[in-house]
């Protein structure tokens, strides 16, 4: 039986930066939430897209060719295999991230900040 999740309490019971929190689970995929702010790494994931729907804050995207800015609740999908990299240059911002499970944050599982359940 499903449960209902509050993001906002979710989102406060943590303040570690760029490491997600899974807060649910569904059909192998993982909903997860994620404070950032500053620059993340240059990377891509091989296997899968990425979702990222910002809650808060701007989010802005940058890809080899192309920088894309979001706002709250505006959401992109990286596709798999497309290098990429989040960052967030005017304070914090919160994330939902949709992943398939145990995908890693970096796309590779050595360098990984790993996604635990709050």
């Amino acid at each position: 039986m499903g449960a209902k999740v509050n993001l906002e309490s979710k989102l406060g019971s943590f303040a570690d930066q760029w490491a997600p929190r899974i807060v649910a689970r569904y059909n192998d995929h993982e909903a997860r939430l994620a404070r950032v702010e500053g620059e993340f790494i240059w990377h891509m994931h091989e296997d899968s897209d990425e979702l990222f729907l910002v809650l808060d804050g701007e989010l802005e995207m940058e890809f080899r060719d192309r920088v894309e800015t979001l706002g709250p609740g505006e959401l992109i999908v990286v596709p798999k295999g497309t290098e990429h990299r989040p960052c967030a240059r005017n304070g914090e911002v919160k994330l939902l991230l949709i992943d398939p499970k145990d995908t890693p944050n970096t796309g590779d599982h050595k360098t990984a900040t790993i996604a635990v359940g709050i």
